[in-house]
């Protein structure tokens, strides 16, 4: 049998799975950047392919970006009226939304003397959904939903309703391709925070960086789109199906995954204490 993502014929090691970690991982919002950050420098250390799953309490993960807007100050209590606490993320633009509806998922890939192109990764993430979700006869499209929170070029669709958005990063040897899938809860309401930030943040000015002008309606979930109930674990086991016939084995938290990990907690620390009032 032959596996449908041509992509993992590269690899000829089993992947790791880390899904189920230490409680150092759920103490603070801080903890999944810096363990993403960690995985993509064991991936390059190691050459081992790395799958992660992650989620959040509710919270609002604001982007670089989002750190220029004019009124910042004044936009970001207007999340405490919804009780989401926010952070500035390491990886991609502007802000996303983070709760028990929204599953978050991270392929870390080695890379050598050959870096992966930028659209071959976001592509390599677009082909797991694709398949992992075949079943349902649905097309999910990859291009840029204007209008979304943090919109970028592989957002992905159905029936022009963005159910996901697509970052990746680089560090050392390694890259991470990250997805948050909108599985089920209030998308409206996900995107009518971010809305409200923005309008708070901008007040009409016109600014050198370009923010989305968010409109709910053109966001969806998974469970909405396909009209079928849908659990975060079962869309885990649906994406670790794509792999087949590739083996995946549970993860070790190694002494320097540990040790990669305090370092980038501490610089996502200094991120936020630098850039958040």
């Amino acid at each position: 049998m032959t596996t449908a993502l041509s992509f993992l014929t590269e690899y000829n090691t089993p992947f790791l799975l880390y899904d189920e970690l230490p409680s150092f991982y759920m103490d603070h919002p801080y903890a999944p950047f810096a363990l993403t950050d960690a995985f993509i420098k064991e991936a390059g250390d190691t050459s081992q392919p790395i799958l992660h799953f992650w989620q959040t309490p509710p919270l609002i993960i604001l982007g670089m970006m989002d750190t220029k807007l004019p009124f910042l100050n004044e936009a970001l209590p207007s999340f405490a009226t919804y009780s989401y606490p926010y952070i500035v993320r390491n990886s991609g633009g502007l802000a996303v939304v983070g709760d028990e509806g929204v599953l978050n998922f991270s392929m870390v890939f080695p890379e050598g003397d050959h870096r992966l192109p930028i659209d071959e990764a976001y592509s390599r993430m677009h082909q797991v959904i694709q398949l992992a979700f075949s079943s349902f006869k649905t097309s999910i499209d990859a291009y840029e939903i204007k209008d979304s929170y943090c919109p970028g070029d592989f957002d992905l669709s159905i029936d022009g309703r963005k159910i996901a958005g697509i970052s990746q990063r680089r560090i050392r040897g390694g890259i991470a391709i990250m997805i948050y899938l909108s599985v089920s809860g209030d998308q409206h309401k996900r995107a009518q925070m971010i809305r409200e930030f923005y309008d708070k943040g901008l007040k009409g000015t016109e600014t050198k960086w370009t923010f989305p002008v968010v409109d709910p309606e053109v966001m969806t979930t998974l469970e909405e789109a396909f009209d079928t109930p849908m659990t975060i674990d079962n869309v885990k086991q649906r994406i670790l199906a794509a792999f087949d016939p590739v083996p995946i084995q549970k993860g070790d938290i190694t002494p320097s995954i540990t040790e990669s990990y305090k370092e980038g907690f501490e610089k996502m620390t200094t991120r936020n204490d630098k850039l958040l009032p």
